[in-house]
């Protein structure tokens, strides 16, 4: 896939989970509220006056935006969640100690478990592994245990093992993940998490989703719409939000509501998919996959054999400058919910937006040939930028 994000700063719907699909629902009209409009995504980013977009709502919005309520609703339960999670742990506890033995069950190393998810985490993700040193313990092992799971999810069909993962191993995937969400974990890594959703109000439907993505990537390589995009974006990135906003936290001044709040955090995820598949276009091709909205790059006079050629021309300039422009939209709307954030995880949250919003600025830089030349923001850059972050964290919300 075009780099899918692997957690909410950096950092997909089951048709089963949300018994529907976008594509059967009828339209509904509306908008994401507090997020960006849904019409300004349909024409390739361009500004359209917010008040003429109430009723620019699609199915798939609809859909989506049924996962934010749902997540935003934990918080509001999150006593309830943590005494009914921590009597079914027990309760699988002493099964365990039953048939195996304390001195077996494992669960002392839950500690080097959450180290291992931390390393791994300072591994692949250096900028935003920093930016955990500042959040409390038990927030900092949280987010490497969701950060280690995604990559562990993304790694099934992006990995090195890739050509031998069928649905059948996504189905075994997500019933594993649902056992660890019950307090079976069946590893290290599993455990971590499965703690982490016991401490925190997670809801496991991102989680699905999110495996729903990888699914899509074994059979789907075009998207016809945005709205199609859209939707995998969610799958894919959008999904990390969802799972991390309930460990950052929201700050307690702040006067925004849970909605608007993971509403932002969706946002970002897509932001950051949509700068990924940007960046991505010339490998992407090279793999036989093309992750722009079909109807937008006819509309632009491109084919998807100007993709595969590959050549820079105006018609692509134009064309990219719309992409860009919409990705940028998100980025402002995730921005505006960062900073309702708890004070502690604000930092890393906003300078990994910032950084990952100059990969667009570098594929401008680029003279937009993402098909032989790979954006990226340089070493000075990246360090320029995290003081700033952290000044402009510091501020209120």
């Amino acid at each position: 896939m075009a780099g899918s994000s692997a957690v909410y700063t950096s950092c997909r719907p089951h048709a089963r989970a949300f018994h529907h699909h976008p594509a059967d629902q009828a339209q509904r009209g509306g908008g994401l509220p507090g997020l960006l409009p849904a019409a300004a995504w349909r024409r390739g980013g361009a500004a359209v006056p917010r008040a003429s977009l109430v009723a620019a709502r699609t199915a798939t919005e609809e859909a989506v935006y049924e996962v934010v309520l749902r997540q935003a609703a934990l918080v509001e339960d999150l006593q309830g969640r943590r005494e009914a999670d921590a009597g079914r742990r027990r309760r699988w506890r002493d099964e365990q100690v039953e048939q195996e033995g304390d001195a077996e069950l494992g669960w002392g190393l839950l500690d080097d478990a959450y180290d291992r998810c931390g390393e791994v985490c300072a591994e692949y993700a250096k900028t935003f592994y920093l930016g955990t040193q500042l959040m409390t313990p038990e927030r900092r092992k949280a987010v490497w245990a969701i950060y280690v799971w995604c990559r562990r999810t993304d790694e099934l069909v992006d990995g090195p093992n890739s050509s031998y993962i069928t649905p059948k191993a996504l189905d075994r995937w997500e019933k594993r993940l649902e056992d660890l969400f019950e307090g079976r974990p069946y590893d290290m890594y599993d455990a971590a998490l499965s703690d982490t959703a016991s401490k925190f109000p997670i809801d496991i439907q991102p989680f699905r989703d999110m495996i729903e993505g990888m699914r899509l990537d074994l059979w789907k390589s075009r998207y016809r719409t945005f709205d199609e995009l859209y939707l995998y974006c969610y799958y894919v990135a959008g999904t990390v939000g969802l799972m991390t906003v309930p460990v950052m936290g929201i700050a307690p001044d702040s006067k925004a509501s849970a909605e608007s709040v993971y509403n932002a955090a969706l946002a970002l995820g897509i932001a950051n998919q949509l700068t990924n598949i940007l960046r991505d276009v010339g490998e992407d091709s090279r793999r036989g996959r093309i992750y722009l909205p079909l109807d937008e790059l006819a509309q632009a006079g491109l084919t998807e054999e100007d993709i595969f050629r590959g050549k820079v021309t105006d018609k692509w300039r134009r064309f990219m400058k719309g992409q860009i422009q919409r990705a940028r939209l998100f980025f402002d709307e995730a921005e505006k919910g960062v900073m309702h954030l708890d004070s502690a995880s604000r930092w890393p949250v906003l300078a990994s937006l910032w950084l990952y919003r100059q990969i667009l600025d570098a594929i401008e830089a680029n003279d937009y040939n993402n098909f032989t030349k790979r954006a990226y923001v340089g070493k000075a850059k990246k360090f320029l930028s995290l003081p700033a972050a952290y000044a402009r964290a510091a501020l209120s919300p």
